[in-house]
């Protein structure tokens, strides 16, 4: 870390603007449960994710790094800024589970179980039962419960990403 102190304040920054796209992105999941194509919207905006990631470490490197950064600097930076983002992204979580959802996610998944049920589907009562006990443990939670798992989550996910946004990233000094 030798290369960079100021490492902290670019990953705060990048993770703000990942965050924030993070929140935008959450705000199509509760929708997208009623409305297919912003369901398959959200997915695809997931799937960005470490496009972006890539994107932001590769700006650090090249503005404030003179080009080059080592693997280790390029991982823990990275694993700070999806760890900002995925801060910054459970202040909504908490704000929507615990003041705008209501059950709906809940409700909305309990009614998609019941449709698999009636579908006449065979052997489809083992699966559904199992979402069902699921559910069961889900609805047990509270806001702050949930936004722990999803920040947990975010931060496992983002870690694993770092590895491979470091490896692409990564450049070592010309001589």
């Amino acid at each position: 870390m030798a290369e960079n102190k100021g490492y902290m304040q670019y990953a705060m920054l990048f993770g703000t603007y990942l965050g924030g796209y993070w929140i935008l992105k959450f705000i199509l999941f509760p929708l997208g449960l009623t409305i297919p194509f912003l369901s398959f919207l959200f997915v695809g905006l997931t799937l960005c994710v470490p496009f972006m990631g890539y994107y932001y470490v590769r700006m650090y490197r090249n503005t404030v790094c003179s080009g080059s950064i080592s693997f280790l600097h390029a991982w823990i930076f990275t694993v700070f800024m999806y760890m900002f983002a995925a801060l910054l992204t459970a202040v909504a979580h908490y704000i929507y589970f615990r003041f705008i959802d209501h059950g709906f996610v809940i409700n909305a998944y309990e009614s998609q179980i019941d449709i698999l049920n009636k579908s006449g589907v065979p052997d489809i009562e083992a699966y559904t039962n199992m979402f069902q006990e699921t559910l069961e443990t889900v609805k047990s939670l509270t806001p702050i419960d949930i936004t722990m798992q999803l920040v947990s989550w975010n931060v496992f996910c983002g870690s694993l990403l770092a590895l491979l946004t470091a490896l692409f990233v990564m450049r070592r000094k010309k001589e």
